[in-house]
């Protein structure tokens, strides 16, 4: 027995622990979804059928720009009238394609295509969300700024932006770090304060002062400890010439199974004045 120089075992390489049955689960663990926001929060949003060329402008009332004047009897009524500016919404394409080989997908016990494409739209997703925050959120027109965490004055000042402006304040956006500044702030946690524990319970994604709280992933875009609060029905819009498209084909030549996705949109901010952003 002194003469056996090798031999199979689980840690003497790849040949033994080749020999020893393995057992794989049959579903495969996705990864989580991320938080992101709702395109229900956009004041307008354009779709294929109202952008008949490469992009779409959209009219906006300017504020306070109609005067009404005092006039004595019989004098000239003066002359006065609304003014307008133009913005233009001109979607951009976003793309990627995937590539597997034939082997792989008869090899694997997994529907590979199909699951990168169900991964790829995820990453449109996160993308749109991106575009929300960098073309319009960011676009702010004013800025709170606080110091460390965010206090119930930095959420109240923000709100007092818009309302300085005739603005009603609907949402506050939030990155993960003021979330958690959030669920730390004793108004909001003591039961007698609150009211209700039912906010805490969804982790804090309820209404506060008003105000539809949705957190926001800080891998989709969102400082994690930046706030905004907003006006949605006048702080940005969507203008989508291509809704998400996928399309399937064979490369022959490589013996590869591919699929390109594509997207054609943009996101611009409405009013700045109805976008406050808090920052910690």
């Amino acid at each position: 027995m002194d003469n056996i120089k090798e031999y199979l075992g689980t840690g003497t390489g790849t040949e033994g622990s080749l020999l020893i049955p393995k057992t794989i689960l049959s579903t495969m663990v996705e990864e989580v979804n991320k938080m992101l926001i709702p395109r229900s929060e956009a004041a307008l949003y354009f779709g294929p059928a109202q952008i008949r060329g490469s992009s779409i402008d959209v009219d906006l009332e300017t504020p306070n720009t109609l005067d009404v004047r005092e006039i004595a009897e019989g004098a000239f009524i003066g002359l006065d009238q609304q003014a307008y500016t133009e913005i233009n919404f001109k979607p951009k394409k976003y793309g990627v394609a995937i590539r597997i080989t034939r082997e792989l997908m008869e090899d694997s016990m997994f529907p590979l295509l199909e699951r990168n494409i169900r991964t790829a739209a995820k990453r449109f997703a996160e993308n749109e969300n991106s575009l929300v925050i960098s073309d319009a959120l960011d676009s702010a027109g004013n800025t709170v700024s606080g110091s460390g965490a965010i206090t119930i004055a930095n959420i109240t000042r923000a709100m007092q932006y818009l309302e300085d402006s005739d603005y009603e304040p609907t949402t506050l956006f939030v990155g993960m770090e003021v979330m958690n500044d959030l669920r730390n702030i004793d108004t909001f946690v003591e039961a007698d304060k609150l009211g209700s524990r039912e906010m805490l319970a969804k982790g804090f994604v309820g209404v506060l002062y008003g105000l539809n709280v949705i957190r926001v992933s800080s891998n989709a875009g969102m400082t994690s400890a930046y706030a905004y609060v907003t006006d949605k029905s006048q702080a940005y819009a969507i203008a989508e010439k291509r809704p998400l498209a996928v399309e399937r084909f064979s490369l022959p030549s490589y013996d590869l199974e591919a699929a390109a996705l594509t997207h054609r949109i943009k996101v611009r901010y409405l009013r700045t004045s109805a976008i406050a952003k808090i920052t910690t």
